[in-house]
């Protein structure tokens, strides 16, 4: 069943998990060095993780920013860029308690692992942007296995 947040925002379900929809497309256009072809210079998104929902372990060619909006705090995990995620992965918090130590933004490097998932006891659903440059293509996804 599609969360009220993410049926507000007509967003769909995201192979990583959550929802998403694609918010913007940048004009031009770039080939980065050790990219298989063109690439926008930058694309965002809507993403929703309902409570007790999770991304899975995954890694992205290029940058990413994560910037969040509202609902519970978010950890973000990021697991290094080896050939599989790391078992000392790094927590990020994003939230609105700044002054406890929250980020409102945080910045996935390209090519490393990462993944997320609402606080443990959630009520709400999270809401983030997230802004990826050189811009998103599915050729430069990975899903880790399992």
């Amino acid at each position: 069943m599609t969360p009220p947040l993410a049926r507000a925002l007509d967003l769909a379900p995201h192979p990583e998990g959550g929802w998403f929809r694609r918010t913007w497309t940048a004009g031009p256009t770039v080939t980065p060095d050790g990219y298989p072809g063109p690439r926008a210079s930058a694309t965002a998104i809507h993403y929703v993780l309902a409570p007790g929902e999770e991304s899975r372990w995954h890694r992205v060619r290029s940058d990413e920013l994560w910037c969040w909006h509202r609902g519970p705090a978010l950890s973000l995990w990021l697991g290094g860029s080896g050939e599989h995620p790391g078992a000392d992965a790094r927590e990020i918090v994003l939230g609105d308690r700044i002054e406890d130590g929250h980020a409102a933004q945080a910045l996935v490097p390209g090519g490393v692992w990462q993944r997320a998932a609402p606080a443990p006891g959630a009520a709400d659903e999270v809401l983030v942007t997230c802004v990826v440059s050189p811009g998103f293509d599915d050729a430069d996804f990975t899903l880790a296995a399992g």
